[in-house]
């Protein structure tokens, strides 16, 4: 026996799990790295977002409990429900059963998609309202004279992000799905990675955005 393998061998043993701990496919890998960069994307924006905020004289609330929290709340739960899904569609893969996995990664698309349409159907809303980037509208305004302008700019490119990473995700599913006998399990597990940093960056996106902007007065 070569001594590379000897040493495999008495890894593995004390180990006890049958493979080396730091055995990962590059698969995997990458998308791990990607998550980890992603992150600190995420993470400058809403850090920029906060300070934005906080060294404002006023920053608009604007959204009224009934309909635009309830609203963002019904898209939150069809993230939470996709999520559920891509678990029992990489339990199913893991199984071997890729019909199961298929039908379970085609639910995690219809939930992703009713938060696309939701998500643009209050963009074109608060658009209709007069907000943009760099300009609120003039009820916000007379309400909030000295707010911010950068409530536009912040709150676009944050969702706006949020959305194209859903958007790639329904897609990214879509190829998976359509070649699913094709694909490993760690193909499926790793759609499944992305799909659940995309609905754990909504889970801070939502209340800093949301939430801490809701009109108590309105």
């Amino acid at each position: 026996m070569s001594t590379h393998a000897e040493v495999e061998t008495a890894v593995t043993a004390d180990w006890g799990g049958g493979t080396l701990p730091y055995r990962i496919g590059h698969k995997k890998l990458g998308m791990w790295l990607f998550i980890v960069s992603d992150a600190l994307t995420f993470s400058a924006l809403l850090i920029g977002y906060s300070y934005a905020r906080l060294a404002s004289n006023q920053w608009p609330t604007p959204f009224k409990f009934s309909p635009s929290i309830l609203f963002s709340t019904t898209m939150t739960l069809c993230l939470l429900s996709s999520s559920f899904t891509m678990v029992m569609a990489v339990k199913a893969s893991a199984h071997g059963n890729r019909r199961a996995a298929r039908r379970w990664i085609g639910g995690t698309m219809l939930g992703g998609l009713l938060f696309l349409v939701l998500h643009l159907y209050e963009w074109n809303h608060l658009i209709s309202e007069g907000l943009k980037p760099f300009s609120l509208p003039k009820e916000w305004l007379e309400r909030w004279p000295q707010a911010s302008p950068l409530f536009g700019a912040t709150f676009f490119a944050i969702t706006g992000l949020h959305m194209f990473h859903v958007f790639t995700g329904f897609c990214y599913l879509g190829i998976v799905a359509l070649t699913i006998r094709k694909r490993t399990h760690e193909d499926v597990e790793v759609s499944g990675l992305y799909w659940h940093f995309v609905d754990l960056v909504w889970m801070f996106v939502f209340p800093m955005i949301y939430l801490l902007s809701v009109d108590f007065k309105g």
